[in-house]
């Protein structure tokens, strides 16, 4: 594909759900039937929008990933609500160069890695449940960090952080797991932010307020 590539295979199907979405689905369709069968419209109406909105927040659609070498991509759907440089952080060592994205309910919600490696650590914390988009989020929420290393040894760590409305995080990748750029490796449910701690030479390529796509925009290129 030239510039680009497929971390992931296409999905044979023209609207791809997340499997962690089928419980919620089918819960909400169940209930909507069920409404029907009594002839409470006004529930079986609700119960509809509620399962339409459902498979809509649980959309999985396709990606494909830039080619550039070193180039790192956003793990996340989103909105771009910080990018500095942090002194100390506690997942990986030295200055670091932090970008937080907010991700509404309304974005794809899930997630993929930013840059090839192997995963060296993860670790996840629980927490409080502020609202994802505040930087009190980024240590006081319920967390799982992922630190990430390089071929060249360097280290990244992308940070998956509950928010006010989301209750479940997933990740579907282990220590000693080999990735590779723009592949998917999990979510949060309903409303939550994902941050990332890149190398402080980094070259950045976003600013606050940028909307950026998981797997496909570009948050930098390593130095």
């Amino acid at each position: 594909m030239g510039d680009f590539f497929w971390a992931d295979a296409p999905k044979q199907t023209a609207f791809p759900v997340a499997a962690p979405g089928y419980s919620f689905i089918f819960a909400a369709a169940f209930s909507t039937l069920i409404f029907a069968l009594i002839g409470n419209e006004w529930l079986a109406c609700i119960g509809m929008l509620a399962t339409f909105f459902i498979c809509y927040f649980f959309r999985d659609p396709d990606r494909v990933t830039p080619s550039a070498i070193a180039a790192i991509v956003s793990p996340a759907d989103g909105r771009v609500v910080q990018a500095s440089i942090v002194r100390e952080n506690p997942f990986i060592p030295g200055e670091c160069y932090k970008i937080g994205i907010f991700m509404s309910v309304f974005n794809v919600h899930v997630n993929r890695i930013p840059f090839s490696g192997t995963i060296k650590n993860i670790t996840y914390q629980p927490g409080r449940f502020h609202p994802a988009d505040k930087d009190v989020a980024s240590m006081q929420n319920e967390f799982n960090a992922v630190v990430l290393e390089t071929e060249h040894n360097q280290r990244i760590c992308f940070v998956q952080i509950a928010g006010l409305i989301a209750r479940r995080i997933i990740c579907g990748i282990r220590e000693g797991d080999t990735v590779i750029r723009g592949q998917r490796f999990g979510m949060i449910c309903f409303g939550s932010r994902v941050d990332v701690y890149l190398p402080a030479k980094t070259r950045i390529n976003i600013a606050i307020g940028d909307k950026v796509t998981a797997g496909s925009s570009i948050l930098g290129v390593l130095e």
